[in-house]
């Protein structure tokens, strides 16, 4: 039975974990390497059991624990050549790290991932789609400006997504941030907000999507309760109902409960 769980998620840390066919994948850990092996400990998971890590980017809410994590438990740290590049100019790994560069397509242990592009302010970041046994799919679709073409094409029919609903426009607008980093959020290249993601949410939805887990939600500039709401609004456009039709989860800053099985 494959298994997954938002183990952190923010601006302050964000690590993924999912687990399908005696292996264990974490998408980036953006947090301390042991916040994230306790984190792990939590949900009856050895650190020691990790085949591998997929980066999604190199800044540091995603990076921070990798290098220390890595060495600590001989992961692989699979990323493509630009965010390795700029991990190991920004010194958040080096040579002793065991990198394996990610092209947009690898297997591990029968289990396919395949890599799409983002378009966010940093070096190629991009979001997975894991393809597990028994025909069941993840994605992780987070710090993006908007949801590519790519990413739309690789995500069509999961059945299962990780998606950014980061912030609600109105609050970016009217809060505290500099006009240069509001106009960062709201770029082309900054974050999802929630009208932006729960639209998508209807596409998937109508491509077979039935759980869906909100994300990387901002502490300042959004609250749970808004983005869920949303969410649930457009789903309700399309005429689907919550617990008959499909499942919504929103992630807590760190996981307050049991993995998540398919």
């Amino acid at each position: 039975m494959a298994k997954v769980c938002q183990l952190f998620s923010g601006s302050n840390g964000n690590s993924i974990l999912i687990s399908a066919n005696g292996n264990n994948f974490l998408v980036d850990i953006g947090v301390s390497a042991k916040r994230c092996e306790n984190a792990l400990l939590d949900v009856g998971v050895d650190p020691d059991s990790i085949n591998g890590i997929f980066v999604t980017h190199e800044h540091c809410d995603h990076v921070k624990g990798v290098r220390v994590f890595a060495k600590r438990h001989k992961v692989p740290v699979f990323a493509n050549f630009e965010c390795v590049d700029a991990m190991l100019e920004a010194e958040t790994i080096d040579s002793d790290v065991h990198i394996e560069l990610l092209d947009y397509h690898t297997e591990l242990g029968g289990i396919e991932i395949r890599s799409f592009a983002q378009s966010h302010d940093s070096a190629n970041c991009v979001g997975y789609r894991f393809n597990l046994p028994e025909g069941r799919s993840v994605g992780v679709c987070t710090d993006t400006g908007y949801v590519t073409d790519n990413a739309k094409e690789q995500l069509k029919g999961v059945d299962m997504i990780f998606l950014e609903s980061n912030h609600e426009v109105s609050m970016v607008q009217t809060g505290s941030y500099s006009y240069m980093l509001k106009k960062r959020i709201l770029g082309a290249r900054g974050h999802l907000s929630n009208f932006d993601s729960s639209e998508y949410i209807k596409t998937l939805a109508q491509d077979g999507t039935t759980r869906f887990v909100l994300c990387h939600l901002s502490l300042e500039n959004n609250m749970p309760e808004i983005a869920r709401q949303t969410a649930l609004s457009a789903l309700s456009e399309i005429g689907l109902k919550e617990g008959t039709d499909y499942r919504l989860y929103v992630s807590p800053t760190q996981n307050d409960s049991r993995c998540i099985a398919l």
